[in-house]
């Protein structure tokens, strides 16, 4: 057991000064008052620190130098969440973009068995398509954007468990389909569409429930009369998503009015690739077939399209605050006990309080990280 002291924690809900984290084990055992603390008991001072739950990544292609599509392995795995811990994330959610069935089974293999030893590091793996509108792919091969076959959506529902998101387009997948794979346990996101309001509001009463880096790929709310699948999102209840808060793919104030809509169902995320965290003087990276460049923090092919991020959550949470400005609070919410709630994982982790596993994240005044906790373990 020790006490992590001289912080401010963030539990979730609320900021509290003057309290310190007690770790016993795996878990949160206490927060105190800090002249509460026993005696006897060792305590890390973390002076002038922020302290909350470990930032958790519902879409993370890939970082420090890999791509989950070029290497589908545990290898790739480990060697993301390392570079995870260096920028406060303890739980991600392994990302494939659009591939051949043969990746997309080796992938669910794979990540089934990592799962089943790190079952919180990675929760599941997140298919970003193929299942998808064509002309809303973005830098996702077009050669790769096909129907979804009767065989690989048997496949799908018998391996639902590995599956903790899928993302697609609901006009080009009936109905039926959808409410197929959401009864099997998959969640389903809705991402790279061409959706009317009214396709997306079908696709959520079949059975969707999050939407794939907001405003980006889909539909806009091009005026009055056509509310577009955004429109929908903000309009559907329940529906929660995600958003690249990293200055290129969405206008800061397009993220203030997400946020406003949305409250704790907008989930800060990263789409980040191999330039997230690599070393000095990378500077470009393959998506999919396509050469990406790294041109000032900005991901792009030779035709100026996109292709992720090098965000980092940290760095998004410091744009939330500096940028969109959030209240740290929020901000810290969209990283951490937000993305939990959309896992069902919120009783534990994404939330710094008593009886969840001890995930955290010590942040300076910069949001810069000092160190993070997985499983009770001070890791840097």
């Amino acid at each position: 057991m020790y006490a992590l002291t001289q912080c401010t924690v963030f539990d979730g809900t609320a900021l509290h000064r003057n309290t310190a984290v007690v770790i016993q084990g795996e878990h949160i055992h206490a927060l105190l008052p800090e002249q509460d603390l026993d005696a006897d008991i060792q305590q890390i001072a973390l002076p002038g620190a922020l302290l909350c739950a470990g930032f958790i990544d519902l879409q993370l292609n890939g970082c420090g130098g890999v791509m989950l599509n070029d290497d589908i392995s545990a290898e790739t795995l480990d060697h993301m969440h390392a570079t995870n811990l260096k920028s406060g994330t303890t739980t991600f959610l392994p990302t494939l973009i659009s591939s051949p069935d043969r990746d997309m089974r080796q992938a669910v293999s794979m990540v089934a068995a990592y799962r089943y030893r790190h079952p919180l590091r990675v929760p599941g793996l997140h298919l970003e398509g193929p299942y998808t509108n064509e002309a809303r792919r973005g830098i996702h091969p077009a050669a790769q954007i096909r129907p979804l076959s009767t065989e690989m959506l048997t496949f799908l529902c018998d391996n639902a468990a590995t599956i903790a998101m899928l993302t697609l387009a609901p006009e080009v997948n009936p109905p039926a389909t959808l409410t197929r794979l959401k009864q099997a346990g998959i969640r389903l996101s809705m991402g790279h569409t061409g959706a009317s309001y009214d396709d997306a509001m079908a696709g959520f009463d079949a059975g969707i429930t999050f939407a794939t880096h907001l405003y980006n790929a889909m539909t806009p709310t091009a005026n009055g009369r056509q509310p577009g699948a955004v429109g929908a999102v903000y309009d559907a209840p329940g529906v929660a998503a995600g958003i690249i808060a990293d200055g290129h793919h969405v206008h800061y104030a397009n993220v203030r009015l997400a946020h406003r809509v949305l409250g704790d169902r907008l989930c800060l995320v990263t789409d980040a690739t191999a330039a997230a965290g690599a070393p000095d003087g990378f500077n470009q990276f393959s998506f999919c077939g396509a050469t990406v460049y790294l041109q000032n923090g900005k991901c792009v092919d030779a035709d100026g399209t996109l292709g992720g991020s090098s965000l980092t959550m940290a760095e998004g949470v410091k744009n939330l605050v500096q940028h969109a400005g959030f209240s740290v609070g929020h901000a810290l919410a969209m990283a951490s006990c937000n993305p939990a709630r959309v896992l069902g994982l919120e009783q534990q982790i994404g939330l710094a309080l008593p009886g969840r596993i001890a995930n955290l994240v010590a942040l300076d005044s910069q949001f810069r990280v000092l160190n993070t906790i997985e499983h009770g373990r001070l890791s840097l």
